[in-house]
């Protein structure tokens, strides 16, 4: 924290955003009045939501101010742990709408709120001391495996990482095509116990988030046990010795084998891309590459580039070309929703970034907003309500607020095109598919070297793509900005179980289940992260989801080695309640909608990929684990 002489001549609390900056005034002073002063003018979570008087945040600025000196001369914090009512108070006046009880708990615990009472960012944790005779092995060094990693280290738990990759960072590490960022609000998409306040933009490009995965590895000491480009083919669970048999491939090509009491699977769901089966594309002469295959041996400039695909890699990477491109021809099997976001674009200023670092309380309250406009505060709106007729364009009310909303949007940045927007605009409902930032999308559509083909693509020839209704257009390169294999997961390795059957013998290519998205009858000590529907397809945090998955799987092993287990398999009936009941409330949300067709659903139209939960749901299941739902020895 700055001194009081350093705060008494900064007059950077003006780069503040005001809400939370209440709120650290309200802990800071013990003065709760603040709270009703400001409650009739805030309209949402957003920064850009409030309505306060000049005259008012002028005033909160210099209360804050004399605070913060006080503060930093030694005085004490007058409410540094509100009771949970003042806390729910604090919250609903935050984001303009009453907080469920609920979301205390999980909100107090995300928003680092043991680091924000001591008024400093934490420090890196010592590594406890290895518990003997217990070994993980974690596939991936993305996100998920760091996440896994780091909390294993601090439990004491040995621990070997296989990254197949010469770097951390998993899918941030992959995908490194032009424009490519983030659409989760940064401050929302960290690690709670690794709070950055120095992210250059509130939706951060690539290299941004891959230097913060790089320096979470270095700062908690992970990195040291990773083995690089080491790409896993296979483990196999041995019942005689309770152990699971990792094989591994190096760069050389040598294949090694290394047995370890616990397997975590921390691949994810998009890491293998989906190459569209087109007649003539394995015979296009010209440079084709898949966004998550990027390559920077190609230049673009001056090209007719083809960019088939309008989903959530495709609304980045077409801005990020456009200018230097001859002609893109954009290539659209459906309409995606595209959002107004005001921060997509936008820096954090220095002021913003000055606030997150010292004000007492002001990050956590910062990043709740953001948990609550980006998650649970948007669930509403996925539900199907038979009542509702929405000619099959919106679910219920809020679904057809939020239809309209982007209607606008797309209206005013289209105005005078109702070519494109007729073009652009889904049959389907909001949230039927995730609802994409629009980083210059629509802007990009109407350039004059830009067009929007929405007829089929029949075959590719040599310099051209051909329609179905027999056009042939000019094309130097392709973009695939197709997807992945989703419904493939942990594939193509060969995970084989206790029986004897592999993984891909009992899930298919497209029909993945597990309990909690985490465990697997027949896989005994496996563990999954981002797992069969652990995705979110309407906001909240794939970062989030890690940090509850992480403490499931650390808490089980922790449960294992305290009772003296050797093996946990969960139970077949408590795996298939668990599916039978997520499967029940699927059909209720929007994703069922029958005019919705996604890669979050099968070929028999099952959801496999998407959680049916609320954030605060998935995080109350995963939080303590019970040993009575696994079949243990």
């Amino acid at each position: 924290m700055q001194s009081a002489s350093e705060i008494v001549t900064d007059d950077r609390l003006n780069g503040a955003d005001i809400v939370p900056l209440t709120m650290a005034l309200v802990q800071m002073s013990g003065d709760l009045t603040w709270l009703d002063r400001i409650a009739p003018h805030v309209r949402g979570p957003w920064d850009y939501s409030e309505r306060l008087p000049d005259e008012l945040k002028a005033e909160i600025r210099d209360a804050a101010g004399r605070e913060l000196r006080r503060v930093a001369a030694g005085g004490e914090v007058r409410l540094a742990s509100p009771d949970e009512e003042t806390i729910r108070r604090m919250m609903s006046v935050a984001v303009a709408e009453t907080v469920p009880q609920e979301y205390v708990a999980m909100a107090l615990e995300q928003m680092g709120w043991e680091q924000a009472v001591a008024l400093a960012t934490p420090e890196r944790v010592a590594e406890k001391p290895a518990i003997t005779g217990f070994s993980v092995a974690i596939i991936g060094a993305g996100a998920s495996g760091i996440c896994a990693a780091i909390k294993l280290r601090e439990a004491g738990v040995a621990y070997t990482i296989f990254e197949k990759n010469d770097e951390v960072g998993g899918t941030w590490y992959e995908n490194r095509y032009p424009g490519c960022q983030v659409d989760t609000p940064n401050h929302f998409y960290q690690f709670s116990f690794a709070p950055n306040d120095d992210w250059p933009n509130y939706y951060s490009r690539q290299p941004s988030i891959l230097d913060y995965l790089k320096n979470c590895a270095d700062r908690f000491g992970i990195r040291e046990r990773i083995r690089f480009r080491n790409e896993v083919r296979g483990a196999r669970y041995c019942p005689e010795t309770r152990m699971w048999r990792v094989t591994a491939v190096d760069q050389d090509g040598r294949v090694h084998e290394q047995e370890f009491n616990a397997l975590i699977c921390a691949v994810g769901q998009l890491n293998r891309p989906a190459i569209p089966d087109i007649p003539g594309l394995d015979d296009f002469p010209g440079p084709v590459m898949h966004t998550a295959s990027w390559r920077d041996d190609v230049d673009l400039t001056g090209r007719k580039v083809a960019l088939i695909g309008t989903g959530a890699s495709a609304v980045q990477v077409g801005p990020g070309i456009v200018d230097q491109v001859a002609r893109l021809t954009v290539y659209q099997r459906s309409g995606a929703w595209v959002s107004r976001s005001p921060n997509v674009l936008r820096e954090v200023s220095e002021g913003k970034k000055w606030a997150l670092k010292t004000i007492p309380f002001y990050a956590p309250w910062y990043r709740f907003q953001l948990f609550w406009g980006f998650g649970d505060g948007l669930f509403q709106a996925l539900a199907m309500d038979p009542a509702y007729d929405g000619n099959d364009l919106a679910v219920n009310a809020l679904n057809q607020r939020f239809r309209e909303t982007m209607l606008r949007h797309m209206h005013r940045e289209l105005e005078g095109r109702p070519d494109l927007i007729a073009k652009a605009t889904p049959d389907y409902p909001p949230f039927g598919k995730r609802v994409l930032a629009d980083a210059g999308w629509y802007k990009m559509l109407r350039r004059d070297n830009v067009e929007l083909v929405t007829t089929g693509i029949e075959r590719i020839e040599p310099g051209a793509i051909v329609l179905k209704d027999g056009r042939s257009i000019e094309t130097d390169a392709i973009v695939l900005a197709t997807g992945f294999h989703a419904g493939r997961m942990l594939w193509p390795m060969d995970i084989v179980g206790r029986s004897g059957r592999s993984i891909r013998e009992i899930w298919g290519d497209n029909n993945p289940r597990a309990y909690l998205g985490i465990a697997v009858p027949d896989f005994p000590n496996m563990f999954v992260m981002y797992g069969p529907n652990t995705n979110l397809g309407h906001g909240g945090s794939a970062i989030f989801l890690a940090e509850c998955q992480t403490r499931y799987i650390v808490k089980m092993i922790g449960a294992m080695i305290a009772a003296g287990i050797s093996e946990a398999e969960i139970r077949q009936d408590v795996h298939d309640a668990y599916n039978e009941d997520i499967d029940r409330r699927l059909k209720r949300l929007v994703w069922s909608h029958p005019k919705v067709s996604t890669w979050y659903k099968n070929g028999e139209g099952r959801i496999i990929t998407n959680q049916p939960w609320r954030l605060v749901d998935y995080w109350r299941l995963t939080h303590e684990p019970n040993l009575a739902e696994y079949k243990t020895a």
